[in-house]
């Protein structure tokens, strides 16, 4: 069961990365939480690392921290979500904010992540309320690993890709996109999807 991986980042997109360790490449799915905090091809990096074993397959899910780590194996312990679900629930949602809309009983910023339900939501808040209390005060997010590009198209399309990655329909991901390059000053993809995000969540 691999747990952890450093080595030289080879490729990343906002979906996955692909970690040269060794001379091996392992693909790893992630979340946009850790996308946000990965550096440049070629830099460093080091993951955390959940091992989801299927029979047909052996997939990699990675994390900036244990505590990111953490919350998400919490998160696919509910019924009715899987690793895959697991990372959009982690990209359409902040680790702080996560906790705290389970703590309040937020079903409506839980139900604004695609592919969670009212159901699936108050699953997360009747399993998970008891159990996040230890990730709440941990720091919150930064802005590690985004560069000054000057936007382009290109920047904006690996944006809208994530997000339709993550269910987001493609117009709406489109017009979210659109105002958030707008407010954004010097934006990058990261600092775009932040963007998209907090709009979409409205």
């Amino acid at each position: 069961m691999i747990a952890h991986l450093s080595g030289k980042l080879l490729e990343k997109n906002a979906t996955h990365v692909i970690v040269d360790v060794a001379g091996v490449g392992y693909e790893v799915n992630i979340p946009l939480s850790t996308f946000y905090e990965l550096g440049e091809e070629g830099d460093d990096v080091a993951l955390r690392i959940y091992t989801h074993v299927r029979e047909d397959a052996i997939q990699l899910f990675g994390f900036s921290s244990p505590r990111e780590r953490d919350l998400y194996l919490k998160v696919i312990s509910v019924q009715g979500i899987g690793p895959k679900l697991g990372i959009t629930v982690l990209s359409g949602i902040g680790v702080d904010e996560l906790v705290r809309a389970v703590k309040a009983n937020d079903l409506a910023r839980l139900t604004s992540i695609p592919g969670i339900g009212r159901k699936t939501a108050e699953r997360l808040v009747i399993d998970l309320r008891d159990k996040v209390g230890d990730l709440a005060l941990a720091k919150g997010g930064s802005e590690a690993g985004s560069s000054n590009i000057a936007i382009g198209d290109e920047h904006f399309d690996d944006a809208l890709s994530a997000l339709i990655n993550l269910g987001y329909q493609r117009a709406v991901a489109e017009k979210a996109l659109s105002t958030a390059r707008s407010d954004v000053a010097e934006p990058t993809v990261q600092k775009l999807l932040r963007r998209a995000l907090q709009l979409l969540a409205k």
